[in-house]
């Protein structure tokens, strides 16, 4: 990974591993207090149906998968530079779900999601594919007789 962009990265793994523990806890919080709440969310016309329920197991899936990329982007690898990136949009893309009902949550984490496909995208690569500028010889032209 480029070093320059160190700090990108940790970022990343910082913002899916914490979103993915939040996912992990309101996912069991969902599945626990889907009987006792399940009517004080108007849930209709949602995307996966109106239980609180399913948006738990869905979410408790999303949480741990987020926890697994976070770690496997500590090692450096190339695969979990892509699998980051796809966690991010994953992260972004589940955060839109709840925008009718948190918008302000569910915008800071789609803003989130973003920088760390930005993170990942532009300093995840490997630091062998950068560009190495050499010096170039000044070209040298002939005279011309006038």
């Amino acid at each position: 990974m480029k070093s320059e962009g160190r700090g990108w990265i940790l970022f990343s793994m910082i913002i899916l591993l914490t979103a993915g523990i939040m996912r992990v806890f309101d996912g069991i919080w969902m599945i626990h207090n889907a009987n006792q709440i399940g009517g004080g969310y108007n849930l209709t016309g949602s995307l996966f149906g109106t239980s609180l329920k399913t948006y738990g197991w869905i979410y408790l899936i999303v949480g741990v998968l987020l926890i697994l990329v976070a770690l496997a982007l500590a090692g450096g690898s190339e695969v979990a530079r892509w699998l980051g990136i796809v966690a991010g949009a994953v992260l972004a893309i589940s955060a839109i779900w709840w925008i009718a009902y948190a918008p302000v949550w569910s915008l800071l984490y789609v803003g989130l999601g973003v920088g760390v496909i930005y993170g990942l995208a532009v300093f995840g690569g490997d630091a062998s594919e950068r560009v190495i500028e050499t010096e170039s010889a000044p070209i040298e032209r002939e005279s011309s007789p006038i």
